[in-house]
């Protein structure tokens, strides 16, 4: 019955904005990483690492819990108009297959998202011509980051599932965004949830800031994505 669920959910997201935002939102961080990359040659001299720093500093920051956000609204969009909510959960499909059903395929669409960004990422740092392809460390980095985008997938989700307003989860992402950069510099990064992203991508950084804690961050990441997708679906057996 999930993967119904899946699909009917695929296809309200057909004539939405959703496929637009991604394919130009992820441009943005990096036409704004590879300026500042450009404009900072003399200081930045660790080439694909140096860009690394540049682009997901934008990335991670300011842009991805925003689109997630965007990504989330709209899967809940339709539901949030004449009563369609209502008429949906009335149909004899559990709860929780519901809720999932549009979890998983946010979850998708941000993974795609990350790979979008990464064939960005290859491509304009060609483009600005640096040598050879992204070292090992990169790429791994960049599935690392997957884990804690999934992180904020849920919180989004959740946000987006109890707010009927559509900008106010955007605007919960970029707060989230800024508060995971905050914390991210500080001890208590690793348990925040907006910070999972930041470091698990290694943000801003050419030096492994997770060293010998990257067991612990992926437990902590399933922990967020049990716990949130468990919250989740009591508030809406509970509001429904």
């Amino acid at each position: 019955m999930i993967v119904k669920a899946i699909i009917c959910e695929r296809m309200k997201c057909k004539g939405t904005l959703i496929w637009p935002a991604f394919l130009l939102i992820p441009v943005i961080p990096i036409l704004l990483g590879a300026g500042n990359y450009l404009s900072n040659l003399e200081i930045l001299k660790s080439g694909w690492y140096s860009y690394w720093t540049q682009v997901t500093l934008f990335y991670a920051t300011f842009f991805f819990a925003p689109l997630i956000g965007a990504y989330c609204a709209f899967l809940w969009r339709y539901e949030n108009f004449n009563s369609c909510r209502n008429t949906l959960f009335a149909r004899p499909i559990p709860y929780h297959t519901i809720y999932l059903s549009k979890f998983i395929l946010v979850c998708a669409i941000s993974a795609m998202t990350q790979i979008w960004f990464a064939l960005l990422f290859i491509a304009s740092g060609k483009l600005i011509g640096l040598p050879g392809l992204p070292p090992a460390d990169l790429c791994f980095w960049m599935i690392r980051g997957l884990a804690g985008a999934f992180v904020i997938a849920a919180l989004q989700f959740l946000a987006a599932t109890e707010i009927r307003n559509f900008a106010t989860p955007i605007a919960i992402g970029l707060v989230g965004g800024v508060t995971g950069m905050i914390a991210a510099n500080s001890k208590a990064g690793l348990l925040w949830p907006y910070s999972q992203m930041l470091l698990g991508m290694n943000s801003n950084k050419s030096e492994d800031v997770l060293g010998q804690n990257a067991a612990i961050f992926f437990v902590i990441c399933v922990v967020y994505l049990l716990g949130v997708s468990l919250i989740g679906i009591k508030r809406i057996k509970r509001n429904n």
